[in-house]
């Protein structure tokens, strides 16, 4: 009896704990704010709490043991109810979006061995009661917002092996308190804001192998008890304040050691010989400090893959500093080395073409190396940045340099080679920055530099160069940034195809002599912030075109030829801080707005014939005419102001009265598209942003339609590109034109303008420019395409009314074309596609590549005057004879 009423009651607890665990996860869901995976939704009465997603239970007592919901992308806060599953040994929410406290309730969890909220967005400080979880392992709580200090009480946890708090904003020092952890494994700290010393605790610390401090604020040097650390696999200390010289047994005292990294901070003295000894090394990274003298032997480091020496003091400046580059050859799977801004002399060895074919980037700019550049780098295929530049080079570029397929950085710039710059430059197509600025390099521009598609920076300043600008330079879509060539001999216009640079943003061609006029196509590099074209040879006004720079921020057109006035547009410039227009011909008024109230940022001497602007320009006065003195009197100048407006209102009506009366009898009036200039081939690509697919609208037998948006007014329009391979294309266009230059009817699509000229590649191009109709033809409401989904047809349907009245739009274009037009037109080729609708769904005819004069000599009146053999128009639509 006593047995069965103990086991009841045992029945009864286990019961009531295990409701305790539900009823907490309940508790913990109510706090997720999103759940957009629905991970949370198999939390539900109809399954029992340890089968729901992330939650596992012991098999003996069926208490939560694991909860591990990561990656989920959940958001919300942690409950702190998760601290009554006193059963739970693993807590992993990692990879997700929770926010708000860490609760403090987590330190009731005595049986928690891992603690992983690594990832989210937690803020506020890190319990101090998390001592209270005797067992935990892993203390997880990296890529947070978590403040405040460490808690030395996390020095009670004997059994921890990792602490990983990198990417937070803690502050503080190390606690002492961790010399105490004699399980530790792992500190990541770095990304906070810690300071102080690296404490003196590591003596106790066998099985330590880790410690990543990069990116504080710690000073002082390297404890003593640092070099107990036997198992060290792994130091980081870069970024910090850290002081004082490297040890001399550096590399025994950490024979596992695979990476020792401490840049940017202030070690001095020289790299200990013992470094070599350190052969499982795989990345030493010691630049940017004050290490000075020779680089020791590292024949040994056969599984090196970085070396980082840069930025420091190293070597004599004479023959010899170079020699430990042989040893690497060893190194069979380096991959990075730098050893720029040094004080290395000498030459570079030929072994450098025996280093690791796995070499990707090699720098050694900033030295003191002479001779040539070397040869067989050929032999680096994967090299992918090469940086040579301030260095003591001569002789020749090697063509060798062009058969790195994948280099997307040169620089070879501030040395003293010469010659020509070989063509095979050209072949780098993975290029994107190039620096040869201050070399004496001479010859001409490479067109093949036109090859190099992706190049974003290229600087040829301060060299010979001389001939003309190669037109391939300024290639269709360029991927441009920045184009520096100045302090040259150049020769020559300055080409038009600068206008397809349109990702411009740094242009520089002073200090040469390219004459004739700046060309308007400039305007086109809307992007551009820097334009440098003072002492040149140019002539002829300032483009108009320039007015479309609005990002401009400086333009120096000083010391040319420049003749007429300051544009005004100018002044209106909001980001523009200097204006140099100075030793030129300019004449007129000097503005006053803008960057022209501003002396020191504005500069306009050297023009004779300059006047106004404000005091500072000590220009004269502008001298405008005045009336005379004996002159009319006003009362005098009012009444014939007042019989010349009634004079003038008078003939205005009477001259539209006439014209109403001729209306019917006269030609209709030219289009307004008349008035619009004749389009380049230029402005036409960046209004369909190349031609891109997204912009094609429609194709048909002679061409394509593009949508097209003109960013001076921002206008939309149609463009139809010929394709002139076919061979009635160029006779479409023609007849197009012929049809369409005299004619205007409200039903009858309105040409705008007309674009004949060469494309970049020097071929043939024509199009014609229409007015946009946003909703397309009548095919498209008529027969919607079966992509479309239900809704989509159902909006495209049209009612009885819509299409009585497009079916009046049509017959109305028609009549005109017939029996209103000085010579009739048929237009072969009417068919729901050439018909098209604008906002207001009124019907247009288009599409007049097939149309045909007539005389009205035949009982028809429609008899055909340039007869043609065989059938007009498209099968299904003919026009019937």
């Amino acid at each position: 009896m006593h047995a069965f009423v103990l086991n009841s009651c045992l029945s009864l607890a286990l019961t009531g704990s295990n409701e305790t665990d539900r009823l907490t996860l309940l508790e913990i869901k109510a706090r997720i704010t999103s759940d957009p995976f629905g991970v949370m939704t198999s939390w539900n009465e109809t399954i029992q709490f340890c089968h729901w997603h992330g939650v596992t239970c012991g098999h003996r007592h069926k208490r939560i043991t694991k909860l591990e919901l990561k990656s989920l992308k959940l958001a919300g806060s942690i409950s702190p109810h998760v601290g009554n599953l006193s059963f739970l040994r693993v807590i992993n929410l990692q990879n997700n979006s929770f926010s708000h406290e860490i609760p403090q309730d987590i330190g009731r969890l005595r049986r928690l061995q891992q603690l992983v909220l690594q990832n989210n967005s937690l803020s506020g400080q890190i319990p101090s009661n998390l001592s209270g979880c005797s067992k935990l392992i892993y203390f997880a709580l990296g890529f947070n917002f978590l403040v405040g200090s460490i808690p030395k009480e996390l020095g009670t946890l004997s059994k921890l092996r990792l602490i990983s708090i990198h990417e937070n904003h803690l502050t503080g020092s190390i606690p002492h308190s961790f010399g105490n952890l004699s399980s530790l494994e792992t500190i990541s700290a770095t990304s906070n804001n810690l300071n102080g010393s690296i404490p003196d605790i590591f003596g106790p610390l066998t099985n330590f192998s880790f410690l990543g401090l990069d990116m504080n604020d710690i000073s002082g040097m390297l404890p003593p008890s640092f070099l107990n650390l036997s198992s060290l696999t792994s130091f980081g200390a870069t970024s910090n304040r850290l002081q004082g010289t490297l040890p001399s047994n550096l590399g025994t005292a950490f024979p596992s050691l695979q990476a020792f990294s401490i840049g940017h901070n202030q070690f001095r003295g020289p790299i200990p010989v013992s470094i070599s000894n350190a052969s499982n090394l795989v990345y030493l990274g010691i630049g940017t400090n004050q290490l000075h003298g020779e680089v020791p032997s590292l024949k040994n480091l056969y599984k090196l893959e970085r070396l980082v020496l840069g930025s420091n003091h190293l070597g004599s400046g004479r023959i010899g500093d170079l020699c430990f580059l042989c040893d690497l050859t060893n190194a069979t799977s380096l991959q990075l080395l730098e050893i720029n801004v040094n004080n290395f002399g000498g030459t570079l060895p030929q072994c450098l073409a025996n280093l690791s074919s796995s070499l990707v980037i090699f720098s050694a700019a900033y030295n003191k190396i002479v001779g040539s550049l070397p040869n067989g780098v050929e032999n680096l295929p994967n090299l992918e940045s090469l940086w040579l530049s301030s260095n003591q080079f001569s002789g020749h570029i090697p063509p060798e340099i062009g058969k790195l397929p994948k280099l997307y950085e040169l620089g070879i710039d501030m040395n003293s080679l010469s010659g020509d710059v070989p063509s095979s430059i050209g072949n780098l197509s993975r290029l994107t920055e190039l620096y040869l600025e201050k070399n004496n390099l001479q010859g001409s521009i490479p067109s093949s530099f036109g090859e190099c598609h992706n190049l974003m920076i290229l600087s040829l300043r301060g060299n010979n160069f001389s001939g003309i600008i190669p037109p391939e330079l300024f290639r269709p879509l360029s991927s441009y940034l920045e184009l520096d060539l100045s302090q040259n001999h150049l020769t020559g216009f300055f080409p038009k195809e600068v206008g397809n640079l349109i990702n411009i943003e740094n242009l520089d061609v002073s200090q040469n002599m390219l004459f004739g006029e700046i060309p308007a196509s400039i305007g086109s590099c809307v992007r551009i912030e820097y334009l440098e074209m003072q002492e040149n040879l140019f002539q002829g006004t300032i483009p108009s075109a320039l007015g479309s720079l609005k990002g401009i921020e400086k333009l120096s057109l000083a010391r040319n030829n420049l003749s007429g006035v300051i544009p005004e547009f100018l002044e209106h410039f909001k980001f523009l801080q200097s204006l140099n227009l100075s030793y030129n011909n300019l004449e007129g008024v000097v503005p006053i707005k803008g960057v022209f109230k501003n002396a020191t940022a504005t500069s306009v001497g050297g023009n004779s014939k300059l006047c106004g602007g404000i005091p500072e320009f000590h220009l004269p006065k502008c001298k405008f005419p005045h009336s005379n003195k004996g002159g009319l009197s006003l009362t005098l100048k009012l009444i014939i102001s007042l019989v010349c407006g009634l004079s003038g209102v008078t003939f205005a009506l009477a001259f539209l009265y006439l014209c109403c009366l001729r209306r019917e009898k006269k030609e209709p009036t030219p289009s307004d598209s008349e008035n619009f200039p004749n389009m380049s081939y230029q402005s036409l690509l960046k209004a369909t942003d190349g031609f891109s697919f997204a912009n094609l609208i429609g194709m048909g037998s002679f061409g394509s339609v593009y949508k097209g948006v003109f960013e001076q007014g921002e206008t939309t329009v149609a463009i139809k590109v010929l394709n002139l391979v076919h061979p009635g294309a160029s006779k479409s266009f023609t007849a197009e034109c012929e049809a369409l230059k005299n004619i205007r009817h409200r039903n009858l699509v309105k040409i705008l303008s007309v674009c004949s000229s060469t494309d970049y590649r020097g071929y043939d191009f024509k199009a014609l420019i229409y007015e946009f109709m946003i909703n397309g033809s009548l095919e498209e409401w008529l027969h919607p395409s079966q992509t479309s989904n239900e809704t989509n047809e159902r909006s495209r349907s049209l009612t009885f009314s819509q299409r009585l009245n497009i079916a009046i739009d049509v017959s109305m274009a028609l009549d005109y074309l017939h029996h209103h037009c000085q010579i009739p037109i048929v237009h072969c080729d009417l068919k729901p596609s050439n018909v098209l609708l604008n906002n207001d769904m009124v019907g247009h005819v288009g599409d007049f590549g097939l149309a045909r004069f007539l005389n009205e000599t035949s009982e028809n009146g429609l008899d055909n005057h340039s007869s043609s053999l065989g059938i007009k128009g498209t099968i299904g639509y003919t026009p019937s004879r």
